[in-house]
């Protein structure tokens, strides 16, 4: 699933996947960032709690973004297939200059929007412009494939990682979340073992990348991402592994990138933080 075209001279919106364990007391750097990028007092955000099954979920995000300045900020529910196919929820969106998409499980988001009205409106409203966020499962879901489950541990295995569908906000990387605070490098290897066109991009908790509609994106928090690059692989094991076992991958580029440093998606080059 490829990404929207964009059309009419339009310019694609940022696409942001974060982390998780964002900080939303002191400084919330990640979220204050997507909160002016959407316009500040003139942002229309629109929060989509479908992740989470704690019914207060949309509510603390509105009261967050509200809090950070942001013009409006509503939530959606929905629960169901229905729910992501009703018109008033779909058309909903359109009054948005920024959605975000909350954590929870990334299962129970594709299950209930993968293919409905409001997930094919998500895309073509990042074609028109509008910043898409999302955290945890909201990041997890915004590839074109998305990492639904894996072991924990540095070392990739042959069954070390489950995919799914994902979003096709990009289909440039795939994506895990709680990279250091839950030892996720080894499903993450995994995930590239299977098709090493993809970058693996790893976000820790509390750390999120603009990725902007020059296919550049820069990092923003107090963690840090770790981007595995397998384009100049020379070997994967992947294809004779039996189940569990370990793989083996020579060719491997990695970088690792703080607060304001960048990435370049299509001539894959990474920058420090420029002054």
């Amino acid at each position: 699933m490829c990404p929207s075209p964009v059309v009419d001279n339009a310019q694609r919106g940022f696409v942001i996947p974060i982390g998780g364990a964002e900080d939303k007391l002191t400084g919330a750097a990640v979220l204050q960032r997507f909160v002016d990028l959407c316009g500040g007092n003139r942002a229309h955000i629109v929060v989509i709690p479908t992740a989470s099954r704690l019914k207060d979920t949309g509510d603390v995000y509105t009261r967050v973004f509200n809090d950070l300045g942001a013009g409006t900020a509503t939530s959606l529910t929905m629960n169901t297939r229905e729910d992501a196919a009703r018109a008033d929820n779909i058309d909903a969106l359109e009054q948005a200059t920024g959605v975000f998409i909350t954590g929870g499980n990334q299962l129970r988001l594709s299950t209930i929007l993968g293919g409905t009205g409001v997930f094919q409106r998500l895309r073509k409203l990042n074609a028109r412009g509008v910043h898409i966020a999302g955290t945890s499962a909201g990041a997890a879901i915004m590839p074109e494939h998305m990492i639904a489950g894996g072991k924990k541990g540095l070392l990739p295995r042959q069954n070390g990682v489950k995919l799914a569908p994902g979003l096709g906000l990009t289909n440039a990387m795939i994506i895990d979340q709680h990279f250091s605070q839950r030892s996720r490098l080894g499903r993450l290897l995994t995930a590239v073992s299977y098709n090493p066109f993809l970058l693996g991009v790893g976000l820790d908790e509390d750390t999120g990348v603009f990725i902007g509609p020059d296919d550049v994106l820069q990092v923003i928090g107090s963690g840090g991402i770790t981007i595995v690059d397998a384009g100049e692989l020379s070997y994967s094991s992947m294809d004779s592994a039996e189940r569990g076992d370990a793989l083996t991958m020579i060719g491997l580029k990695m970088h690792f990138l703080a607060d304001g440093g960048r990435y370049d998606l299509q001539k894959r080059s990474a920058f420090p933080p420029s002054d």
